[in-house]
């Protein structure tokens, strides 16, 4: 491209501001190199013509083999397809290609390094973020290209005023826009903005330009803009010039002239539409490979999208699955609490008659009139005695003597009422019950009441010590006599190595069993007395507890090791006291003569004495009760006992 090369874009017009140097009619041409990297404005009022200098200015351009770029904002620009092959991009059906900001890199290639003219309509985009963000995009690739390319090549921006206001503040679509109008020149971009409001425009854009075409202006503020830049005599003119006339400036040869701008030889696609047919000529089509370039970038984009809406569903999916698993997950909590309620209520009602042998609360037969059976120190003998006195009211009429109790309670429900008629049958439907079946009964009951609670819990836990590698039950011993500790250190003290991987490893079995706690700050608290707490729902007193959980600890705890926590009362604690309780239960001696029964350890009223509490049992006591038991039996009608009453009795005298 020659530096002397120039575009024949109007003629010398007559009237104030006209060369006088020159013929009316007289060709003006503009220089290819100061329009293509040069910056330009050109403004007028709607229907003065900017449009069509434009254009003209365009259509030169393309005739001489140079390349442009054209934001077009409403559409009027596709007429140019006309004559030339100009690729349309834009998010319309009637455009080439549709596309996106994703597309920018592709369209700066196609225009910088292929010479392809491109027309970006923005005026399909729904969203004026999705245009102004494609803008951006294609106008950031074209800076960074023409920085290495340094290629001659222009960019057309209609509506400049909507991204380069003179009010408002700026978007980075229009900082950018900026930047190419400062700086563009030296890399080979130049710019041209048009506008029909010059007073809405950024003047820091207008005052770089290197050469502006005023059209007809009519409003004051416009007006005065041009008083300011050219002149007041320019100012009143401007409102008098007819359509394509206009005042140009120019640096280059720093001069203003009136001239009168060519029609456009394309189709006038912004032509205001009359009563004539409107007929769309024939346009142009690029090559399906261009747009097959184009297009393969849409069909990546599409996939990803695709991609991303199933990941999105599948998220969803996922998120909702969540959600009902949390839910069935409560409702199972849920269950759960309901059923240790229920558990704990029918445990309370069937440890009521066991505990009190009373009839108030349904105890067993045989209270004396006028008790309401609440004495917690009544025992199950006691209780047992009551009802089998009860059946032998009568002597001799043992055998027509009733207990009226229906069918289906006898073993999960407490006897609530005793009727041994002396002098009649039982009643019809009604079986006779027997002391036999009274003893059976409250045997089983008082194994259920046992086995189901206190050595239920004991042995639960004592399987999960079992389970424990032997190395995991030595740090299970640090943390009991330390009460919080960290695993390193339990590992240490129960003879492992100073290894981290090592002692968390064999510190895994022991928190995944819950026999200790995380207490905070990577340190761990001994947890079996809570365990035993849970699992009585807090309704053991603190003797209690230390009672399960010293039977619960004989599982880990060698016998020699006392029992007690390194802080106790010295005076407290003793070598007999600290062997015995670390025995199971079934091997506890008293008075260090017989063995101690599981029964012993609580109390008739439900509560457990504490090691400082137990003492040997009275000997004159215990003969002035056998003494009497002895007499009672001796003399009591049918004292002869049936198996499973005997079995009864002498659990009980454990």
């Amino acid at each position: 491209m020659s530096e002397e090369e120039t575009i024949h874009v109007a003629g010398v017009s007559e009237g104030i501001g006209g060369d006088a140097t020159a013929e009316p009619g007289a060709p003006v041409e503009l220089p290819v190199v100061d329009v293509l990297t040069g910056r330009s404005f050109i403004t007028g009022k709607s229907g003065s013509g900017k449009s069509n200098t434009a254009s003209v200015v365009i259509e030169n351009l393309l005739d001489n083999g140079f390349p442009v770029l054209i934001v077009d904002t409403d559409g009027e620009y596709y007429g140019l397809k006309e004559e030339y092959e100009i690729l349309h991009a834009g998010a319309d059906d009637e455009c080439d290609i549709v596309v996106s900001p994703e597309h920018a890199e592709k369209l700066a290639n196609l225009a910088l390094e292929q010479n392809v003219p491109i027309i970006l309509d923005v005026s399909g985009y729904l969203e004026e973020e999705t245009a102004n963000e494609l803008l951006l995009e294609v106008v950031k690739q074209l800076f960074a290209k023409e920085k290495r390319l340094k290629k001659p090549f222009l960019l057309v921006v209609e509506e400049c005023h909507e991204y380069i206001p003179e009010g408002g503040g700026m978007d980075e679509t229009g900082k950018m826009l900026i930047k190419v109008g400062k700086r563009g020149r030296k890399h080979g971009l130049g710019v041209v903005g048009i506008s029909q409001r010059p007073a809405d425009v950024k003047k820091d854009f207008i005052t770089q330009c290197d050469w502006l075409c005023w059209h007809r202006l009519t409003w004051d503020n416009d007006t005065k803009v041009v008083g300011r830049i050219l002149g007041s005599k320019y100012a009143g003119a401007v409102e008098d010039l007819a359509d394509g006339e206009a005042f140009l400036m120019t640096d280059w040869d720093e001069s203003i002239r009136r001239i009168q701008f060519h029609r456009k030889q394309t189709f006038d696609a912004g032509a205001t539409p009359g009563l004539d047919d409107f007929e769309r000529p024939e346009l142009k089509s690029v090559s399906s490979d261009l747009v097959g370039e184009l297009q393969s970038i849409s069909d990546e984009q599409e996939r990803r999208e695709s991609e991303l809406a199933d990941l999105k569903q599948e998220l969803d999916e996922r998120d909702r699955r969540i959600q009902e698993l949390e839910r069935e997950l409560e409702e199972a909590r849920d269950l759960s609490n309901m059923a240790d309620q229920f558990a704990q209520a029918l445990l309370g009602k069937a440890e009521a008659p066991y505990r009190a042998g009373g009839t108030a609360t349904g105890g067993y037969p045989g209270a004396a009139d006028g008790e309401d059976g609440d004495d917690g120190d009544q025992s199950v003998l006691k209780s047992y005695d009551e009802a089998v006195a009860a059946t032998e009211k009568g002597g001799d009429h043992e055998s027509e003597s009733t207990v009226e109790v229906p069918d289906d309670d006898i073993e999960t429900e407490d006897v609530s009422e005793v009727d041994a008629p002396a002098d009649g049958p039982a009643p019809d439907g009604v079986d006779p019950v027997t002391r036999d079946d009274v003893a059976e009964s409250a045997l089983r009951f008082d194994d259920a009441i046992e086995l189901g609670t206190r050595e239920a819990v004991i042995e639960e836990l004592r399987s999960r010590i079992d389970a424990l590698p032997e190395l995991s039950r030595g740090m299970l011993r640090h943390y009991r006599r330390e009460g919080a500790s960290d695993p390193v250190a339990a590992h240490i003290d129960a003879g492992g190595d100073g290894d981290s991987g090592h002692a968390y490893s064999r510190h895994r079995p022991i928190r995944r069993a819950g026999l200790i706690r995380h207490a905070g700050r990577g340190r761990y608290a001994y947890a079996v007395p809570d365990l035993v707490r849970e699992a009585y729902a807090d309704r053991l007193d603190e003797a209690q507890v230390d009672e399960v959980v010293r039977a619960v600890e004989t599982a880990f705890v060698p016998p020699a090791e006392p029992s007690y926590p390194p802080d106790a009362d010295p005076s407290r604690v003793t070598d007999s006291e600290a062997i015995d309780s670390a025995r199971p239960p079934d091997e506890r001696v008293a008075d260090g003569t017989a063995p101690v029964e599981d029964g012993d350890a609580v109390a008739a009223d439900g509560d457990s004495p504490s090691d400082g509490d137990r003492t040997a049992p009275d000997a004159e006591t215990e003969a002035a009760e056998g003494k009497a038991e002895t007499d009672e039996s001796e003399t009591a009608p049918g004292s002869e006992l049936s198996d499973a009453a005997r079995r009864f009795a002498e659990r009980s005298e454990r």
